[in-house]
């Protein structure tokens, strides 16, 4: 059979849907981008904005694919699967639970086949799902973690994917190798929320000692680790990884906001001063580390000063990229009860203000490495020239000659 993917969300789906186009190709069916007999979504509902983007997805794909099966996966279909069918586009709802089982529904489906027994609830377990490599690419990720159990008051992810699930680490060794030998050269280790990796393991395993154990069975391998909630970072984390020239010097620590007022109605489990104490510790272990992180502007109740404390403790951390976000009321959650939602014009000024500082941040840190050589690891081809990423984290692109250069 012919199947077509649709991927929206974090990289967390990425690796999900790279996962499932390998099981599709080992039961010998084709991957296409037109013409298909099945269409796999993999949803994401982290904001409205993006539970309206689903739809969009299921009206185009349906358009374009009026004979095929059209199958929705992920978080939206998890959360709101009643709101889905009313669409009435989508014949296949699998949500977050066993979601390699989505394959053999669709196959039923195209054959007009009653589906092969009931879906199992994935939710107490942790589901594996072979690390899928596209073509040509020479970097992987690996899910080595599922779930959450931080229910900050903005967040829907926890009811969608339920609690924190671990990979074994035996399983995640193995899987590396496997990548090592199909010619991959860099892993980024990703999850819902990596930081609380193995608490749930008897007996329990940290995110420390599993990277440790990664980094020293394949040192010819280049690990990344995805976003951190600033607490997994303490003396023992760096003094044990530093030693590792396989580490990428990267690392997104999860901010959300510069001020501790906001962070507290967030319901974040950090202050601005321990965040602080926790970049700083970084950057002595790390030298020049690339520290990035997420913002969002226009919480419930945020005021211009809470705000002005947030831009000023951006310039505090000198990261080397923030990535900005307006606040988007998601239901269901605490803080779309909260009183104090401000104008949807308030928040994209603030966006754009907090861009411009972020950009400005940015501009710096590049500037450390201009006229300096750097080892890359060319991905693909952009415009004539190989677009690569080196350990710090940031795009270089390979021009003629062989020369790498920071594109600003």
């Amino acid at each position: 059979m012919k199947f077509a993917f649709f991927t929206l969300g974090c990289k967390v789906n990425l690796f999900e849907t790279q996962a499932l186009q390998q099981l599709a190709q080992e039961r010998g069916h084709e991957i296409v981008e037109n013409g298909a007999d099945a269409v796999i979504v993999n949803t994401c509902t982290v904001t409205s904005v993006s539970d309206h983007k689903n739809i969009r997805a299921f009206h185009k794909l349906r358009k374009e694919n009026p004979h095929a099966v059209i199958a929705a996966c992920g978080c939206f279909a998890q959360i709101d699967p009643e709101r889905i069918r009313k669409t009435e586009e989508v014949d296949i709802i699998c949500g977050t639970r066993d979601r390699a089982a989505v394959i053999g529904l669709c196959e039923n489906a195209v054959l007009h086949l009653p589906p092969a027994g009931e879906e199992r609830d994935g939710q107490g377990c942790f589901e594996y799902l072979p690390a899928g490599v596209p073509d040509g690419r020479t970097r992987a990720l690996l899910k080595i973690e599922d779930g959450c159990d931080n229910f900050c008051a903005y967040c829907i992810i926890p009811y969608a994917r339920g609690r924190v699930r671990s990979m074994v680490p035996e399983q995640a060794l193995q899987e590396a190798a496997r990548l090592l030998r199909e010619g991959v050269h860099e892993i980024v280790l990703t999850g819902i929320e990596i930081a609380s990796y193995g608490r749930d393991l008897v007996p329990p395993v940290s995110l420390t000692d599993l990277l440790c154990r990664l980094l020293a069975a394949n040192p010819a391998m280049r690990f990344r680790l995805g976003s951190l909630d600033p607490r997994i970072v303490d003396r023992e984390f760096c003094e044990r990884s530093a030693g590792f020239s396989n580490l990428a010097r990267h690392f997104h620590l999860s901010l959300q906001s510069g001020c501790d007022s906001v962070l507290q109605r967030m319901g974040r489990k950090y202050t601005t001063e321990a965040y602080y104490d926790k970049v700083q510790l970084l950057k002595k272990y790390f030298p020049d580390c690339s520290v990035t992180t997420d913002l969002i502007v226009g919480f419930p109740r945020e005021t211009e000063e809470e705000f002005a404390q947030t831009l000023t403790f951006l310039e505090k951390c000198a990261f080397s990229a923030v990535h900005v976000f307006p606040f988007s009321i998601r239901e269901k959650t605490r803080a779309a009860r909260m009183d104090g939602q401000l104008p949807k014009a308030v928040k994209a000024e603030r966006a754009a203000r907090a861009k411009k500082a972020a950009a400005a941040l940015t501009e710096k840190y590049l500037g450390r490495f201009v006229g300096k050589t750097l080892e890359v690891l060319p991905e693909h081809c952009v415009g004539g020239r190989w677009m690569s990423h080196g350990q710090y984290g940031f795009p270089i692109y390979i021009e003629g000659g062989g020369f790498a250069r920071i594109r600003r």
